[in-house]
């Protein structure tokens, strides 16, 4: 089922974010942005993380998760530590909700209606695997580009 693979995605992609953040010269790193560079790696890991908890955990795992997008790009200075515990958190989420979720749910429409409007849940948890996989992407360049 699309959601097997799916968990594969989400914990290669959730792992290689820790690696990402591991990967830093010095954690002060993390919290850098430049002219051109507007969101640091520490606030995009927090994005990441609370978008999967909210819309996986809260939203299809019951799990109680409340957002605070505003937060998640005007914290500052979280510590290394704590991103990838939050991280690690994520993956444990992940390995518990989607292998719960049924063919009927997956086929179903996602209970909330997203920026994207009314869309399938299999269609949004593949919207939400490749946002993490852009947003990956982004801090990858963002270690390789200014951890001097």
């Amino acid at each position: 089922m699309l959601n097997d693979t799916l968990k594969i995605i989400y914990i290669r992609d959730l792992s290689k974010l820790k690696q990402e953040l591991e990967l830093y010269k010095s954690e002060d790193n993390i919290w850098i942005i430049s002219k051109d560079i507007l969101n640091s790696a520490g606030n995009l890991s927090l994005h990441l993380i609370g978008n999967l908890n909210a819309y996986i955990g809260a939203e299809l795992g019951g799990t109680g998760y409340v957002r605070n997008r505003p937060n998640e790009f005007s914290l500052k200075n979280v510590p290394r530590h704590e991103l990838i515990s939050k991280i690690e958190r994520t993956i444990e989420m992940i390995d518990t909700v989607l292998p719960s979720l049924t063919e009927d749910q997956l086929k179903s429409e996602f209970p909330q209606i997203v920026s994207v409007g009314k869309v399938s849940t299999e269609y949004f948890l593949v919207h939400l695997a490749t946002h993490l996989n852009y947003h990956l992407g982004q801090i990858n360049y963002h270690r390789r580009l200014l951890d001097n």
